[in-house]
């Protein structure tokens, strides 16, 4: 019997049933909707005219087209992420079962590196400026997060280290203890601090003016959410503990810290574009 003081996990429905036995799961929803979204708040920034001071950015038709190069970005690379970094082994062995996207499993560190490899060839493609795209997608990326953690939480895995804390969750494949609902603690820092972040270094500091500091600052800034998140999550039973405390999700967030702040620093030294 679960402590008293640990919550039940609600009883939600798989998905939402569209027609029949079509069933719409919550992860598919949450990429739908994170992309969507996403789509639309760097349709928003692009036409504030007051955010850029004279520096060239996308038209929204372009960003139109981009949906669909960033979409298959994000699938490809976080399938073939989850594929290479957390169980290659199973996956070496049932190579066909790679392609199961529906079974679950797939990566944030791959979509990341599957967006940008997009986002590279649609600005060479169109002529476009890489580090402006890159600055637009880190300032829409933690709607999508936000969302596809919301999911994480709904589907009851991904969860946290056994806890005694109030808000403690009982999950359904966690066994009887009580555990840190480390989905929603990543929802909150990848999604809504970060997002906010974000907002005021664009919106305040006028960042989108310095082509490349946002992409940086979210790099960064999603390095050091995933890397404390991680510090009450449990992870991956094939692989666990690297050594000590580090997981997998560490691992691969350092880079990122250390990239993103290194082109924070190289984009905050470029003149802006009142000094050319």
């Amino acid at each position: 019997m679960p402590p008293l003081l640990a919550l039940p996990f609600p009883a939600i429905e798989p998905g939402i049933h569209i027609y029949g036995p079509i069933v719409l799961r919550w992860y598919a929803l949450a990429y739908i909707v994170g992309i969507v979204l996403a789509w639309r708040y760097m349709r928003a920034l692009v036409v504030n005219d007051r955010l850029w001071a004279g520096v060239r950015r996308p038209e929204p038709l372009e960003l139109d087209d981009f949906v669909l190069w960033g979409t298959i970005g994000i699938i490809l690379g976080g399938r073939l992420g989850y594929v290479l970094f957390y169980n290659p082994a199973y996956y070496f062995a049932n190579p066909l079962e790679a392609f199961a996207v529906w079974t679950g499993g797939m990566s944030f560190h791959g979509g990341f590196a599957g967006t940008v490899i997009a986002m590279i060839l649609f600005a060479w493609k169109r002529g476009l400026s890489l580090w402006t795209l890159f600055d637009l997608a880190g300032c829409a990326a933690p709607i999508g997060l936000f969302f596809g953690r919301i999911a994480n939480f709904i589907n009851g895995e991904l969860w946290g280290r056994p806890t005694d804390v109030p808000w403690a969750v009982v999950f359904p494949t966690g066994g009887p203890e009580p555990r840190h609902p480390s989905q929603l603690y990543e929802a909150a820092l990848e999604g809504i601090v970060l997002f906010l972040v974000l907002r005021v270094l664009s919106h305040r500091f006028a960042l989108l003016q310095k082509p490349g500091f946002l992409a940086g600052a979210f790099a960064f800034g999603y390095g050091v959410a995933r890397s404390i998140a991680e510090l009450y999550r449990v992870p991956d039973a094939h692989i666990g503990y690297l050594s000590g405390f580090l997981t997998m999700g560490i691992l691969l967030s350092l880079p990122m810290i250390l990239a993103g702040l290194a082109t924070m620093i190289w984009a905050s030294r470029k003149p802006g574009p009142s000094s050319r």
